[in-house]
């Protein structure tokens, strides 16, 4: 039971949750029932059918409208008298500024992205607001609590990047399931269902007699008079067929590989494809776009029967046919969703060929969508567990009870028969760039690389800030605003082009840059190192950012040789995949122990669903990210005095 003293900080508190999905759901029940009066609430999704399974306070009426506003309704009907105030919104949006975020006394995060909780965390620390976070993957979760000085700050510690993989492997040489996954999604499915000018591998072409006139055909184009039935063949054929014997070619590329093989159309699909296109179309005339299915149409039942080839190649030209029949309205601007069932048959169907090219084990649909659609099966009872203690802990805060604050990570398997690890928090690193201010150090071509790839690469996609305005002593050299003029505009416009070395204040190795992102209130000063040469592999950047530890993020496949089997893009692209680290916590003791000496089981059971897919750590879009905080220095960290 509460005391009347928290009764009476929980009732005259402003709460600011930010996240109304897995986490968010159990949150706001909770704090509505602990009592709390004015709770506002932050999300810009909308709820799909994939939620109903674990966000409770939706139902399936509800799909397609606000999280936020949806969540607000359904606490109102047994919480009547509180009030809630929903957000149908992005945090980052310009109205969430420093000034809304200093109206609450305390923020609670239920999010799902690490770009969108940095910049909460800075919000918070400009607005000195204390801030709650939580995470949670399968059955394990974590909360944690970060108060400007006296708690370290979210961003004190590196957290795990985004793995990603060379284009060229991802084209030419994939040698997991992933990368086939990756090449059927980001590359196939795109270019025939989204934007046709993507530039990447699959259009290639050699000296053969289509490519020997002066116009070279688009591969991707369907032809005029060319029914569905015969672009989808020629595309089939293109891509898993002559673009292989393109790769094969390289005959230094497959030294040290296993060869894949062409597969062609004529050997899996025969007349009976085009048979029973008749009956469903006849099957499919009432149907609504979005529920179009080409296993349906097939009378393919079961998403976890692993489907051999002839099964993958119908599946595929039926999909591919339900597109140009279905939604032909849709083509060219399609993008990829876990919730759009063709697009999941025909990016498994697609993947499957290509891996049975490859030499590499096929997957069920349903295995094919956990890694595609980035997928974690949440555990609704470890969300309901991380609610009760961001309650708990956001009661300690309001309280100003700082000896009792605590981080409390939550495992799947008992440590001294705890279910439940607490971990007193720790002060701020001394050299973190966000809520220390400490200079960090970049290396980079400063001849070659221009502001546009120091705006993109390092202070949006590193540093997370996207209003920036960056300065080189007392020069400007770029700002983002509405209120700018058009001169102004058109001349950091002009120095986006320019190298850094050529710009009206020359940035130079010894120089030190400037950025400051005034939404955020955070400045960063980066000091300048010229560097020549960068490993493509390691560092496909370019540049290489330093003073703030980041993991490593590019798989090097070691056996890789010069040549990229008829690759034409450049090595130094990568496609990104979010992948799982080796994570490291706290315990008690002040000991450092990996997860899974902890947990008692190794660390390949951080999810169930994850451990057949190279160590994917893949992640619901609406789902909650665990960060379990630590790297090699964890045990150096002060605890909290």
């Amino acid at each position: 039971m509460a005391s009347q003293n928290q009764l009476s900080s929980i009732k005259g508190a402003k709460v600011l949750m930010v996240g109304a999905g897995g986490i968010g759901c159990e949150l706001l029940k909770t704090l509505a029932l602990s009592g709390f009066q004015d709770i506002h609430i932050i999300d810009m999704d909308t709820i799909e059918v994939s939620n109903l399974n674990r966000q409770f306070l939706f139902r399936k009426s509800h799909v397609g409208q606000s999280k936020a506003k949806v969540a607000r309704d359904a606490v109102l009907k047994f919480r009547p008298h509180i009030s809630i105030t929903p957000y149908h919104a992005n945090v980052k949006d310009p109205e969430f500024n420093v000034d809304f975020f200093k109206q609450f006394n305390v923020v609670l995060n239920g999010l799902d992205n690490l770009d969108a909780r940095r910049h909460v965390n800075r919000l918070c620390l400009a607005a000195e607001v204390p801030l709650v976070e939580s995470g949670t993957t399968g059955f394990l979760g974590q909360v944690t609590v970060h108060v400007k000085g006296r708690t370290e700050c979210y961003e004190c510690q590196p957290k795990p990047a985004p793995k990603t993989y060379p284009v060229c492997t991802i084209t030419s040489t994939p040698s997991k399931f992933v990368h086939c996954i990756v090449w059927a999604k980001d590359l196939l499915f795109t270019k025939l269902f989204g934007d046709k000018n993507q530039e990447n591998d699959l259009n290639v072409r050699s000296t053969d007699a289509t490519s020997s006139s002066e116009h070279v055909e688009d591969v991707f184009e369907r032809r005029k008079d060319e029914d569905i039935e015969q672009y989808g063949r020629r595309i089939y054929d293109h891509v898993f067929g002559y673009n292989i014997e393109e790769a094969l070619s390289n005959e230094e590329t497959w030294k040290n590989r296993n060869r894949p093989k062409p597969i062609y159309s004529r050997d899996f699909l025969h007349d009976e494809i085009a048979q029973q296109n008749g009956n469903v179309d006849k099957d499919c005339a009432a149907s609504d776009p979005s529920s179009v299915s080409a296993m349906a149409s097939l009378g393919m039942k079961n998403p976890q029967d692993i489907w051999c080839l002839k099964e993958n190649s119908r599946v595929f030209m039926e999909a591919f046919k339900l597109f140009f029949m279905k939604r032909e309205k849709e083509i060219g601007n399609l993008t990829f969703d876990k919730d759009d069932q063709l697009a999941v048959e025909f990016v498994t169907a697609a993947a499957n060929i290509r891996a049975t090219s490859f030499g590499i084990p096929l997957h069920s649909l349903f295995e094919a969508k956990g890694i595609a659609g980035n997928i974690v099966h949440a555990v609704a009872t470890t969300n309901a567990i991380i609610a009760g203690l961001i309650v708990i802990e956001a009661i300690k805060v309001l309280q100003n009870d700082t000896n009792n604050y605590r981080m409390t990570y939550c495992l799947e398997h008992p440590t001294r028969k705890m279910l439940l690890m607490p971990v007193e928090p720790f002060e701020a690193n001394k050299s973190c760039y966000v809520c220390s201010e400490s200079p960090l150090t970049l290396e980079i071509n400063t001849h070659r690389a221009k502001l546009r790839d120091f705006v993109e690469k390092i202070v949006k996609a590193k540093l997370g800030m996207y209003f920036p305005l960056i300065m080189h002593g007392a020069a400007l050299l770029y700002e983002v605003g509405d209120d700018l003029d058009e001169a102004m505009a058109a001349n950091y416009a002009a120095n986006l082009e320019k190298g850094l070395s050529e710009l009206p204040s020359p940035v130079t190795s010894g120089t030190t840059v400037t950025v400051e992102d005034l939404k955020q209130e955070l400045t960063c000063n980066i000091n300048i190192k010229h560097r020549e040469e960068f490993d493509e592999e390691k560092e496909p950047d370019g540049m290489l950012l330093s003073g703030w530890t980041q993991a490593s993020s590019v798989e090097k496949d070691d056996n890789k040789p010069n040549g990229n089997g008829g690759s034409t893009s450049n090595a130094s692209q990568a496609v990104p995949v979010e992948a799982e680290d080796n994570v490291e916590m706290d315990v008690p003791s002040g000991k450092k122990r990996r997860l899974s000496e902890i947990s008692g089981h190794d660390l390949s059971s951080f999810t169930d669903e994850t451990k057949n897919h190279e160590k994917l750590e893949v992640v619901d879009d609406d789902d909650d990210l665990v960060m379990l905080d630590g790297d090699p220095g964890l045990n150096k960290r002060k605890r909290m005095q």
